[in-house]
């Protein structure tokens, strides 16, 4: 039986010991960021890398409401347009990784740029966690009716035959459209005049009016014009046809096979943001992508949903960087 006074010394003796346990313990589990398990509990800042007005911008708008709603905090847009993505996804490279600030880019900020700019202010695969890709846009090949060219093939026949007298007009240098039409002319060994464009709507307009006989442009632009037979459609860049173009044959299936480019973009976070935090947004970004008025929405406006997998972007960013690199340097691309 034990004394009080042997308790006292038995107690004095078992704490210290017991504290140092728990010490341990804490410090041996390793270094533990700080994410609460209530995310989200305030807005979240989505770094968009395009301009306001622009469909990337009007896709997160369309989004919005369902996420708001789901997440219970809402989507605060910031866009930071420039440098191809570089400038947004810098913001989001440098933020806290605590999933209050995420970045929606493009195939140029997160697989081209590496390969087009001498000198970068982040590392793709260090700096950014991959949460879901979210949309591709579909880009078309279309000519002026006046081109005496009526399939892909033709067109190649006529480029063939002289090479450098017909002009192609795209999206901007550096753009998907540039790097469609860079990957066009390479595996259709052909020599086009290249007229960069700020933005695919001037490229379509300039073509629409005769400026230019031929262009590649996203479907938004050009699907009023070729529905009304004053563009003509030679073939869709995306590895499917297009519901709303069904009778357009794809770059693949009219010759060049294994052609495959579309615009699209994704969601990131930085790097070091919780595997809790990029599940609960994966699963609430792709949910709102596969509901079907979402879906409805975004086709009218020339997008495809394609919520992947977190393994299944990643793996899709190494792909993607691999073969414009080598896109890249046969064009001998370079930007400043």
């Amino acid at each position: 039986m034990l004394l009080s006074g042997d308790l006292m010394n038995r107690r004095s003796v078992l704490l210290p010991h017991w504290l140092c346990i728990s010490v341990f313990a804490f410090f041996a589990s390793g270094p533990v960021r700080a994410q609460p398990t209530d995310y989200p509990h305030k807005p979240i800042k989505i770094v968009v890398t395009f301009p306001p007005g622009g469909s990337t911008d009007a896709f997160i708008r369309m989004l919005s409401p369902r996420l708001n709603d789901k997440l219970g905090q809402p989507l605060v847009l910031d866009n930071r347009p420039g440098a191809g993505g570089n400038i947004g996804l810098t913001v989001v490279a440098k933020a806290a990784p605590d999933g209050y600030t995420l970045g929606v880019g493009a195939a140029g900020g997160l697989t081209a740029n590496p390969s087009l700019y001498p000198q970068m202010p982040f590392d793709v695969a260090k700096d950014f966690a991959p949460i879901t890709m979210l949309a591709s846009i579909p880009f078309v090949i279309v000519g002026h009716p006046s081109m005496p060219a009526d399939t892909l093939q033709q067109v190649i026949a006529l480029a063939k035959a002289q090479p450098g007298k017909y002009a192609i007009g795209h999206g901007g240098n550096g753009t998907a459209m540039h790097l469609s039409t860079a990957l066009f002319m390479q595996m259709a060994d052909i020599q086009l005049v290249e007229v960069p464009y700020r933005g695919s709507g001037p490229a379509a307009m300039d073509t629409l009016s005769g400026q230019i006989p031929l262009c590649v442009t996203d479907l938004q632009a050009a699907l009023p014009h070729i529905k009304a037979g004053k563009l003509k459609a030679f073939a869709v860049t995306s590895p499917k046809r297009l519901s709303n173009l069904p009778d357009v044959p794809t770059v693949s299936e009219a010759g060049l096979t294994g052609y495959d480019s579309t615009g699209w973009f994704g969601l990131v976070a930085p790097t070091g943001t919780s595997p809790q935090t990029i599940k609960r947004l994966h699963t609430e970004f792709t949910a709102a992508l596969n509901d079907e008025a979402i879906k409805t929405q975004m086709r009218s406006s020339g997008m495809e949903p394609v919520p992947s997998s977190v393994e299944g972007f990643d793996a899709y960013l190494k792909s993607e960087t691999q073969k414009w690199a080598k896109v890249i340097r046969q064009a001998n691309i370079k930007l400043n």
